[in-house]
């Protein structure tokens, strides 16, 4: 049955898929997001759009529209795509009466949301990860560095918050740059670092079950941590990790982690978990809808498990592949040549389907990827600032999840 339903935001790339993926089932889909000009708004599938304010700057005033436009609009389900899933989980109860939501416990999920608190939970599951430290200054972040290595705030998505030190010059940079985020306020976390090429790994549970599982591997990079093309694999280690850390958590909704797949081990090392759906149709893409089981989850609903996604399955992001290639220093005329093998798909996306702006299904999907390709021939170095933007104020701040996390919020 087609379903209402309410995106969080509409900023993230997780968010524009999701939307393909819900309007191709017949889903009337609406969005949620501070930025008017945010990618997921440019879709056929997109009934409405609802301007609100920054998840970053006012949580408290984010969650007062999102209430209010459940109080105004019959909404079957609310799916959160991003962060957001942070404020709903610390008021679930009482966003449950008014609408279908997949969250756990609001503890669950704090703990899967922080690197810290997900390195914890490892030790205590004893599953694999890289040697880690956990710090709160720049003294104890200079006595934990071990050359080289990799630094990250405990709060931080999309490759947001993480240093490669390889030097004393990086540690300063790194450590100068933490203390006038004020990320010390905070945690910080320490990691070996090791040789080796990064996974991403998801799926859907229903309390503690898990019903569905993808994973897919880096065949080219794009910019700011994405893949540009990617590639569906088989992990079953990986599936029994997940498993593990669901089952632990009593999850309940999407849970997704990132991985290493070490040069000189076979033993993969988990390194990051995102509590949602990260750019989910890869899975759909190759046999795994984890959306449409997403929604029946939220709906109390006590569907089958789903066979894991096929192997071998390929997909490509164009705007990923366009920032890619300025970023490692692509000209005018690399631009024009890398939109060329797109349009024609050619090698190598040729074996390879478009998964975040597919133009054939949504012709306004090819609006953002048009004036992403105009401004990188116009200026290619904006290739990093362009990438910024998707990190911009519909995620969460260290101030913002302190005053989720005050005794006051949310009170009625």
């Amino acid at each position: 049955m087609p379903l209402r339903v309410l995106l969080s935001e509409g900023s993230s790339t997780s968010s524009r898929e999701v939307v393909t993926i819900l309007g191709l089932s017949g889903h009337h889909v609406e969005i949620c997001d501070p930025s008017r000009w945010c990618i997921s708004r440019f879709s056929r599938f997109v009934r409405a759009f609802h301007c609100g304010p920054p998840l970053r700057d006012n949580p408290a005033a984010y969650l007062a529209l999102i209430e209010q436009l459940l109080t105004a609009n019959r909404f079957d389900v609310l799916l959160p795509t991003h962060e957001q899933g942070f404020v709903f989980a610390r008021v679930a109860d009482r966003l449950r009466k008014r609408v279908a939501i997949a969250l756990p416990a609001f503890e669950a999920y704090r703990t899967a949301h922080g690197k810290a608190g997900f390195s914890r939970l490892l030790v205590e599951l004893d599953l694999p990860q890289p040697a880690t430290t956990i710090v709160t200054s720049p003294e104890q972040l200079c006595e934990a560095v071990r050359f080289p290595a990799v630094v990250k705030t405990s709060v931080g998505t999309a490759s947001r918050g993480i240093w490669f030190v390889r030097n004393a010059r990086d540690l300063d940079e790194a450590a100068t740059e933490l203390v006038a985020s004020s990320a010390f306020a905070g945690e910080v976390l320490v990691q070996e670092w090791i040789a080796g090429t990064t996974e991403k790994a998801q799926g859907v549970f229903r309390r503690g079950e898990l019903l569905g599982f993808h994973a897919y591997r880096q065949v080219t990079a794009g910019v700011g941590g994405g893949e540009a093309i990617k590639e569906s694999v088989r992990r079953p280690e990986i599936r029994a990790m997940l498993d593990k850390i669901g089952r632990r958590l009593g999850w309940h909704g999407a849970l997704s982690v990132d991985y290493l797949m070490p040069e000189r081990s076979t033993t993969p090392l988990l390194i990051d978990c995102n509590p949602r759906l990260v750019e989910p149709m890869s899975a759909c893409l190759a046999g795994t809808d984890l959306v449409g089981l997403l929604l029946a989850v939220s709906l109390g609903e006590a569907p089958a498990a789903l066979s894991d996604s096929r192997a071998g399955v390929r997909t490509h992001l164009a705007m990923q592949a366009l920032l890619g290639c300025a970023a490692r220093g692509g000209g005018r005329r690399d631009l024009l040549r890398e939109g060329f093998r797109l349009l024609r798909n050619q090698d190598p996306y040729s074996q390879s389907r478009e998964e975040l702006t597919p133009a054939s299904l949504d012709w306004l999907s090819a609006v953002p990827l048009a004036l992403t390709m105009i401004l990188l021939l116009v200026r290619p170095k904006l290739a990093l600032g362009l990438a910024r933007g998707g990190f911009g104020a519909h995620l969460l701040s260290l101030k913002g999840i302190r005053q989720i996390e005050s005794a006051e919020f949310g009170v009625d």
